[in-house]
């Protein structure tokens, strides 16, 4: 008997169960995406918040240094703790823009990489002060240091590390743990499966196109695997992971999940909008009846939810969408609710309570 979308939906909240600490959280997901939106507060404090008891807004910057947790790319630019790392390395980059344009500038910044020693950093400022060069086009349409570009370079390619970051910025350093990788990688077969069965757990359960989907965008993560990941994909979908249409929409979870009666998740929560919970925008549309965009980088004049709104649920369902702001140190919030959903006693005390966790994640209490 397949489950119904209300057990999906319950199922789906199994990734907001809270953990006791930053480094058990991060554990347990595997990969927390990064984003650098402070609305009102980045997407890896909001999802962290939604996880860790007593967390505050800027806890795993403040305590990175600490944690078995390094910055790397898989579907996207996040953390991981250094045991999904080593899925990732030894990469294979090609040619990028900046050596193209710059070619001597790797090979002098990786001179002061080894300068500065296995407990050294770098901070892109005094890469840029040492070795010049201007300024080239970044990823996001802006203008970034050649240098910092280089700096970039190296750390997707697993030459250098970032340390920490000091107000946002990454400072970088060199990274032995991962040319120990270089000489002595897992198996390709521990890799590939490694990471398909790492984002299944994530985000499922999920429509096996959503989960081929993140499979692709892996190959960021994977770029000279690209097709061998779509290989270890389909044998999961075939032979290791659990499928059942619902609606007439194949998803997936793994084998070993009980779906049989989820637990109903109870309160009121906002998430991020990269929150797994919410990532994948075909699961949201087809579970909770109304579609919901991130809208930071569309026109204002064209928004229908606002910058960064962030989905309210209540309960397993997602019933509306809140825009949250610190302002005058105070919590400012725009809630908006989906058609069809009333404010009832009990959602509006919900979300008072929820408001009162957000102010203490922001500091804004009292």
């Amino acid at each position: 008997m397949p489950p119904t979308p209300a057990a999906l939906r319950a199922l789906a909240h199994r990734t907001l169960t809270r953990q006791p600490s930053i480094q058990a959280a991060l554990n347990e997901m595997g990969f927390l995406q990064a984003d650098p939106i402070r609305a009102p507060a980045r997407a890896q404090d909001l999802t962290l918040m939604q996880r860790v008891r007593g967390y505050r807004a800027g806890d795993l910057e403040r305590l990175y240094t600490t944690l078995d947790a390094e910055e790397d790319m898989l579907p996207n630019y996040g953390f991981v703790p250094r045991r999904v790392q080593a899925l990732l390395h030894p990469r294979e980059v090609g040619e990028t823009r900046i050596e193209r344009e710059h070619p001597e500038l790797l090979d002098e910044v990786r001179a002061l990489l080894r300068e500065s020693g296995e407990s050294g950093e770098l901070h892109p400022r005094e890469v840029a002060a040492r070795l010049g060069r201007g300024r080239v086009a970044n990823a996001w349409g802006g203008q970034s240091a050649a240098s910092t570009r280089a700096l970039d370079a190296l750390h997707h390619r697993g030459e250098a590390r970032v340390t920490r970051r000091v107000s946002g910025v990454r400072l970088y350093g060199p990274a032995p743990h991962l040319a120990a990788l270089r000489e002595r990688p897992l198996s390709l077969e521990e890799r590939l499966r490694g990471a398909v069965h790492l984002l299944a757990a994530l985000y499922a359960p999920l429509p096996e196109a959503s989960l081929g989907y993140l499979v692709s965008l892996s190959g960021f993560g994977l770029p000279h695997l690209r097709s061998e990941l779509r290989t270890a994909f389909r044998r999961a979908v075939r032979e290791e992971l659990h499928g059942e249409r619902v609606d007439g929409l194949r998803y997936v979870w793994p084998a070993e999940w009980d779906v049989s009666a989820p637990a109903t998740p109870r309160g009121v929560r906002i998430v991020g909008p990269f929150d797994p919970l919410v990532w994948d925008r075909r699961r949201f549309a087809h579970l909770h009846g109304w579609t919901y965009r991130l809208e930071a980088y569309t026109p204002a004049e064209k928004r229908q939810f606002g910058y960064y709104a962030l989905p309210v649920f209540q309960a397993e369902r997602a019933v509306g969408w809140a825009n949250l702001r610190a302002e005058g140190g105070e919590l400012r919030a725009d809630l908006n609710f989906a058609p069809g959903v009333r404010e009832t006693v009990a959602l509006r005390r919900g979300l008072e309570a929820e408001l009162g966790r957000y102010r203490r994640f922001l500091g804004l209490e009292g």
